[in-house]
């Protein structure tokens, strides 16, 4: 006779599901609200930079060596990728909480396809905005949990349309520099 013989499911640590039903309750009642981030970039030399956000550990940024960095963490395409596929991350385990969802399994891959050939604007290709940048992002999510793989999909389809980080990338956003003067 065979032993009685069960699958042992773990599941990812949840968030607080009061705390974002809370949170989308603030929204409903003020849709048009907005939180501000905010970094402080500093250059260290060559290619490597440091951005400081908040109290946190910088987040620090080189070029590959072909770009003359010295390769020694992200580029910041890479950088911002990783923005992408976090944020991606918070909204489909958002979605799912909501849902009741237990996630066992999230992963994202992402690439992108880059145009540098402006070299910075430092005599490379005359190039324009809409031709430097990437110019190509694909995106595949495995995602496992406690419901259908048509319910994972929707979870996956709605975060990706709520996703502040995509919604930046996909769409033209107001932006403005200027080159601040020291006191």
């Amino acid at each position: 006779m065979l032993a009685d013989t069960k699958t042992e499911t773990q599941y990812l640590r949840p968030i607080d599901r009061e705390g974002l039903l809370k949170f989308a309750q603030a929204g409903r009642d003020n849709p048009e609200r907005k939180g501000t981030n905010k970094v402080h970039t500093v250059m260290q030399g060559q290619f490597r930079s440091w951005s400081f956000v908040g109290t946190h550990n910088p987040v620090v940024v080189d070029e590959p060596l072909h770009l003359f960095g010295e390769n020694t963490v992200p580029a910041p395409g890479e950088i911002a990728l990783s923005a992408l596929g976090g944020c991606l991350s918070v909204g489909i385990t958002a979605v799912a909480t909501e849902r009741q969802v237990r996630l066992s399994r999230l992963e994202v891959f992402l690439e992108a396809d880059i145009g540098n050939s402006a070299a910075w604007g430092a005599g490379g290709a005359d190039r324009k905005p809409a031709q430097m940048g990437f110019q190509e992002i694909r995106v595949k999510v495995l995602v496992e949990g406690d419901a259908s793989r048509e319910e994972l999909d929707d979870i996956v389809k709605t975060a990706n349309y709520y996703s502040p980080v995509a919604n930046t990338m996909r769409n033209p956003v107001p932006f403005s520099i200027e080159t601040a003067r020291v006191a």
